[in-house]
């Protein structure tokens, strides 16, 4: 029987999802992609659950968009909505009630990154690698990520790591308020349930409205910036610039970009 492409287990009040494709750095493939929103889905649905964390199996948290899977593919969407759809299971995230944690246990770049981004609180393996590469492929960014970034990292330093595609380590990420922690590669996950372990033993009721005052109070409207996003991104992908790029990574070689 074929593994899970996602996996999910409750931990008394606490609820674990596991990206579940190692072999692939469980990136953005349609199959996890699908998987990932059919978990989501019934853990909004359980009342019972007091915190969320998502994390990933093997040395990878999630490596991004899985180019070689066709992801990119339109079919018979229009552009902006096809880029949209790629981020539609992982925002998700948003609608859930309850405190998301990101147990970010290896490398987290591009969509990936946007992933830990839209979690609530984040802890970071010191040693991996975090960031948003998308201006290195010749594409937007998606996902929110230009919403996300400048309000936890401050407006100056989003500026330089997008406009870079700079990575960074998860020491990097902890200094820069990216991150609320950085610890070794096997106290990540054990992190994350200790901090879920103190949410699930306050009130859950106060905590979840405590949640929804949180974002309110800061005029948290990420899903118009991911549509806004959308657009650029999928402007980006008709260009050759981005065709280069991408053609670059998997070949794993400098791009040579030509504004085009």
């Amino acid at each position: 029987m074929a593994q899970a492409a996602v996996l999910h287990e409750k931990r008394g009040f606490v609820c674990e999802v596991t990206l579940n494709r190692p072999d692939n750095r469980n990136a953005m493939a349609p199959e996890l992609l699908q998987a990932f929103e059919a978990v989501i889905g019934e853990v909004k649905a359980d009342r019972e659950i007091r915190c969320l964390i998502v994390t990933g199996s093997g040395s990878n948290f999630c490596s991004g968009a899985d180019f070689r899977s066709g992801i990119l593919e339109r079919g018979g969407a229009l552009p902006h909505e096809a880029s949209l759809a790629i981020y539609r299971p992982f925002l998700g995230l948003l609608d859930v009630a309850v405190p998301v944690i990101a147990a970010m246990n290896g490398h987290a770049i591009g969509g990936g990154f946007g992933l830990a981004l839209v979690c609530d609180i984040r802890v970071a393996n010191r040693a991996a690698k975090y960031g948003a590469n998308f201006g290195r492929l010749g594409l937007h960014p998606g996902m929110a990520v230009t919403y996300f970034l400048p309000r936890v990292a401050g407006l100056p330093r989003a500026a330089e790591l997008l406009f870079t595609g700079r990575l960074f380590n998860g020491e990097e990420a902890a200094r820069m308020g990216i991150a609320n922690y950085a610890t070794a590669p096997e106290g990540v996950l054990e992190k994350a349930r200790e901090l879920a372990g103190e949410i699930a033993g306050c009130a859950p009721a106060a905590v979840r409205m405590m949640k929804r005052s949180l974002y309110r109070h800061v005029g948290w409207d990420p899903r118009s910036a991911a549509e806004f996003e959308a657009h650029c991104q999928a402007r980006t992908v008709d260009m050759e610039d981005s065709k280069e790029g991408i053609r670059a990574l998997l070949e794993k070689r400098a791009p040579n970009f030509r504004g085009i």
